[in-house]
């Protein structure tokens, strides 16, 4: 279960995402009238900008990390986990977020294949053009980023589920296979019979010499 290894990853990256979001929550309804509408649409689309680029710094770990972990999770689970158990409405929870990590990708790249035109620009043009692309894609992956901070938490849970699942059994495998072992061992030693002693030879009697 190598896909184990990324969990503290994503819970770290779900737990980023939400922090982002609930930041700018905090703050958004003082930035706006009593209608809804930005007081300042500069200080709030800053505020905005901010919020999609924190977000997704976090979503692209999920891009890094999430697609050997879904896999595992679903090599793991059983069909019962998805009927009633402790993951099962996780298990619902996280539909749909393999969707998500593909088109959040899609936007990745394309964002990596605008670097890559960029490449040999003015460093004054590249940085322009650059801040340009990021919010954009920022702004694009913000649904993506949202959809991970209410699933990530899920696959996280659903993994260490799953991870402590295969620990309890495992060890409780080993733990027959001693129990095994240490009855052949026992019956193995009751069942061999004693070796019998052995009485010494007697010497036989010296023959004397006839005269």
């Amino acid at each position: 279960m190598a896909w184990r290894r990324h969990l503290p990853a994503l819970a770290t990256a779900a737990a980023g995402i939400n922090e982002a979001c609930d930041a700018w929550d905090a703050v958004s309804d003082s930035l706006c009238d009593a209608d809804g509408w930005p007081l300042d649409d500069k200080v709030y689309g800053d505020g905005k900008v901010k919020r999609d680029a924190e977000a997704w710094k976090h979503a692209e770990v999920f891009l890094d990390h999430g697609p050997e972990v879904l896999a595992g999770v679903r090599a793991a689970a059983d069909g019962a986990d998805y009927v009633e158990g402790p993951i099962s409405d996780d298990l619902r929870r996280i539909r749909g977020i393999d969707t998500i990590l593909i088109r959040a990708e899609e936007l990745r790249h394309e964002w990596n294949q605008v670097m890559a035109l960029m490449d040999g620009s003015q460093p004054s043009v590249l940085h322009l053009y650059q801040e340009q692309a990021e919010e954009h894609r920022n702004t694009e992956g913000w649904h993506y980023s949202h959809e991970l901070g209410y699933k990530g938490p899920a696959l996280v849970r659903v993994g260490e589920y799953l991870a402590h699942r295969a620990d309890t059994e495992r060890l409780a495998q080993t733990e027959r296979a001693r129990v095994a072992l240490t009855r052949s061992t026992h019956k193995h030693h009751c069942c061999v019979p004693a070796s019998p002693s052995v009485t010494p030879a007697s010497h036989p009697p010296t023959l004397g010499h006839s005269r």
